[in-house]
């Protein structure tokens, strides 16, 4: 078939200008790699993944819709516990917010991760979230078959993945045979050794194929915070710091089952399910010293919070011919558990400022108070679905029209407590038993989706196509109980057309390029939702949760251009483009804080006891009421914008006659516009970039290799109402070597943080609006936190 000459010349070009020295392998290019071994009839041997013929690279997709495919063997040889240590290294993907050394919260595009939609086997799940974001690390990477990014959306999956979508495809019973075991163990910095252990076994069984698989994993890390804190930005006069070390100790227990079998003549039914428990123990120890005047306060701060956390769900597929067309019949139930105690106390003391240089110590000094506050959590998130879909063809073109029912419901119920010591050196009482009751909150969020939508969609040799309506309908209901008194309930429905179109030209066999156009949706925050009133929340400015708000929308586009390099390497690079309408922003309702009105009638009470006025009304009419704190509330204010590209590269370097060398490197730059109270600036937490390179060298003479990558995120900024941060992370090198033993066994030691990259925050913090326009500061404060090296061996066995 004839194609575009002039198409051709310049994706060539295109090709060559973004990786140079790699272009000698255009002249052998090779297609898209066909279908996986499970689906030409013979399962993938688990023994690959213990012992790895050849370096993988990224796949080359066949959605019609932007994808990246990165199976477990594109980074099992670095060894990542976690598929937040997988994410890492994708392109696009950040963690802004985390720990150092913890990937949790994913954010693509640098957006939040509310504006993520995190699926496991193409299925929403609930999670920690109040944004409504799933922690990724709570999911083993042994678990895991592949990840899929997906850049934009499609009419039959859900519309709320603004940045894009992040699937987890758990092992399935049908592409895997055989079994394995892993064990292993990590030293920390601090010298803590922890065990870690995984076994999959895949096998013929009840008619069809059955999957098991289990993980048990230490879970630790230990770290050191530092802050200081001074009066301004210009750091010449410090009034407090703070050193801090933080130990995280727990163990996550996981398992995942996958059963596939055939029905009848065209029939298939498949069951998957996945259990994760963490039990973990976050122990916290602070020492700080505050200048006041002519006083010194020296605090000690014990903090501990252990949490019992459940993920769990499972899922029922029936695929079926019928009436000239493929029905599928889908139901999947999700749910996360949180349980959490956690107390914090504070022991002062008070000296003498005078000569202060940070070297102070508590003796001589008296004690002033014992404190501790404690906070218990019991929350339940839960998502239940049920998706009925009908494929045909229709003409050249193939039909897809379904329905996707869902429902979701958070349960919350925070309990605080406080306790104070009589006398210095009186322990603090057993939890939660002996603690005074300080208030209660209790919130109920249900939602209920109806979602039908059609789709059309065709492949030619060259051209694909997909568009699609997807309508999503949501009735909603916030019920909130403060201290057990109901505050009533609130009905919340919305509805949203969502058109989606996804173009793809296979220009020639190696050159792709792709087009989409979806509008897609991120729903509020829960605590965006709930009319709690929260005392200063913002400096000394209260909130007040806003049920009524809409959801925000965005019409996005995504234009690529993909190269196959050789016969296993690819280079893409995409732009991005997103405006999003009906931002959800801080407002001031007008009204004043609790704070504010409660000083304003301490100050005419004392005018008129101090016999400055002869009544209240008098002292009211001379001295007229001026808040400097004000009730702030969350509401839909208006625009943004959100654009970028990502660039990513995977190819032996095959072109310099090293077929056993494979290189990784992506880098993705964002930017985005929101107006706020304050004027333009970025998204919240958005990181300017994120940057990754790295290789693997195949010794096959020796059957062993080594390799290392680096990781930086870029920058990111955060303004909320009285506080504004800059967030900076330090680049991580990890590095690994192996050796393999046959075709059954190997072992494998891998290091992380290298450098030991720290995490740095700067706070400019303000007590009210005026001060922050004016830019009168409260606090100034500088934070760094370091976790140090940790070093990983492991061995693999199949049989």
């Amino acid at each position: 078939m004839k194609r575009n000459t002039l198409a051709i010349c310049l994706s060539r070009a295109l090709a060559c200008a973004v990786l140079l020295p790699p272009c000698a392998a255009l002249a052998a290019p090779a297609p898209a790699p066909g279908p996986d071994a499970a689906a030409a009839g013979e399962p993938k041997q688990l023994d690959a993944v213990v012992v790895q013929g050849e370096i993988a690279y990224r796949n080359r997709a066949a959605d019609i819709e932007p994808t990246l495919v990165y199976d477990l063997e594109y980074f099992q040889r670095f060894e990542p516990n976690t598929v937040g240590d997988m994410l890492k290294r994708v392109p696009g993907v950040g963690f802004v917010g985390s720990d150092i050394m913890e990937y949790d919260g994913a954010q693509l595009r640098g957006l939040g991760g509310g504006y993520t939609q995190v699926l496991i086997n193409g299925k929403k799940v609930p999670g920690a979230g109040d944004d409504r974001s799933f922690y990724v690390d709570r999911i083993p990477a042994e678990m895991v078959d592949h990840i899929e990014i997906k850049r934009s959306a499609s009419a039959n999956r859900s519309g709320d993945a603004m940045a894009g979508a992040i699937n987890i495809v758990l092992r399935d019973a049908y592409v895997f045979d055989g079994s394995y075991v892993r064990i292993g163990a990590n030293r920390w910095d601090d010298g803590e050794v922890n065990p870690t252990f995984g076994a999959v076994t895949s096998f013929e069984a009840l008619g069809g194929r059955l999957l098991a698989g289990v993980n048990v994993q230490d879970r630790y890390r230990s770290k050191f915070k530092r802050s200081d804190r001074f009066t301004d930005d210009t750091m010449e006069e410090k009034v407090s710091w703070e050193d801090q070390t933080e130990v995280k100790d727990g163990r996550d227990y996981s398992a995942n089952l996958s059963y596939t079998a055939e029905v009848g003549e065209t029939g298939r039914f498949g069951v998957d399910a996945f259990y994760v428990k963490t039990d973990r123990d976050v122990t916290e120890v602070s020492f700080e010293e505050e200048v006041d005047d002519d006083e010194v306060e020296n605090k000690r701060v014990p903090g501990l919070n252990p949490y019992d956390q459940k993920n769990y769900g499972i899922g029922l597929d029936y695929r079926f011919d019928m009436a000239g067309g493929t029905t599928r019949l889908s139901l999947d139930h999700a749910r996360f558990e949180d349980y959490e105690g956690t107390t914090e106390g504070e022991h002062v003391y008070v000296g003498d400022a005078a000569g202060w240089d940070e070297t102070w110590s508590i003796d001589g000094a008296e004690w002033d108070e014992t404190v501790y506050e404690a906070e218990a959590i019991d929350a339940k998130d839960s998502e239940t679905g049920f998706t009925l879909a009908h494929t045909r063809p229709l003409g050249r073109a193939e039909l897809q029209f379904g329905i996707d029912v869902r429902n979701k419901k958070r349960e919350s119920l925070v309990t605080s407590y406080e306790w104070e010591a009589d006398e210095e050196g009186q322990a603090a009482p057993a939890f939660p038993a002996d603690y005074a009751l300080d208030g209660s909150v209790a919130s109920v969020i249900e939602e209920k989706r109806v979602d039908p939508y059609v789709m059309l969609s065709g492949r030619g040799e060259v051209f694909a196509w997909e568009a699609g309506l997807r309508y999503e309908t949501t009735r909603g209901q916030v019920e909130y109980i403060e201290d057990e008194e109901s505050e009533g309930r609130i009905d919340k429905d919305y509805d949203q057309l969502l058109p989606s179109v996804n173009l793809r030209w296979d220009v020639t066999d190696a050159d792709r390029i792709s087009l989409s156009l979806a509008k897609t949706v991120k729903r509020p925050n829960f605590n965006e939702l709930i009319p709690a009133l929260l005392d200063g929340e913002f400096g000394d400015n209260d909130y007040i949760g806003n049920p009524e708000l809409e959801p925000e929308t965005a019409n996005g586009i995504d234009l690529g251009f993909e190269h196959r390099l050789g016969r296993r390497g690819v280079v893409g690079l995409n732009f991005f483009y997103r405006d999003v309408k009906d931002l959800i922003e801080l407002v001031n309702t007008g009204a004043p804080s609790e704070a504010a009105v409660e000083d304003y009638e301490d100050d005419i009470a004392d005018m008129v006891d101090d016999g400055d006025y002869a009544s209240e009304a008098e002292a009211i009419a001379a001295n007229p009421f001026e808040a400097e704190s004000w009730l702030f509330t969350s509401a839909n204010v208006g625009d943004g914008k959100v654009y970028g590209f990502e660039f990513d590269l995977s190819t032996p370097l095959s072109a310099f006659g090293m077929d056993d060398t494979g290189v990784f490197l992506n880098y993705s730059w964002v930017d985005s516009g929101v107006d706020d109270f304050m004027g333009r600036r970025r998204f919240n937490d958005q990181a300017k970039s994120t940057f990754n390179i790295g290789f693997i060298q195949d010794l096959p003479a020796l059957a062993a290799s080594f390799g290392l990558t680096y990781h930086k995120q870029g920058d990111a900024y955060a303004r909320f109402l009285g506080e504004e941060a800059i967030i900076r992370y330090g680049g991580e090198l990890d590095a690994f070597v192996e050796k393999r033993f046959g075709r059954n066994f190997s072992v494998r030691l891998s290091a992380n943080n290298l450098l030991d990259a720290s995490k740095d925050e700067f706070f400019d913090k303000f007590n009210t609006l005026e001060d922050q326009l004016d830019r009168d500061y409260d606090e100034y404060e500088l934070e760094t936190e370091e976790a140090g090296p940790s070093y990983q061996l492991v061995m693999r066995m199949a049989f």
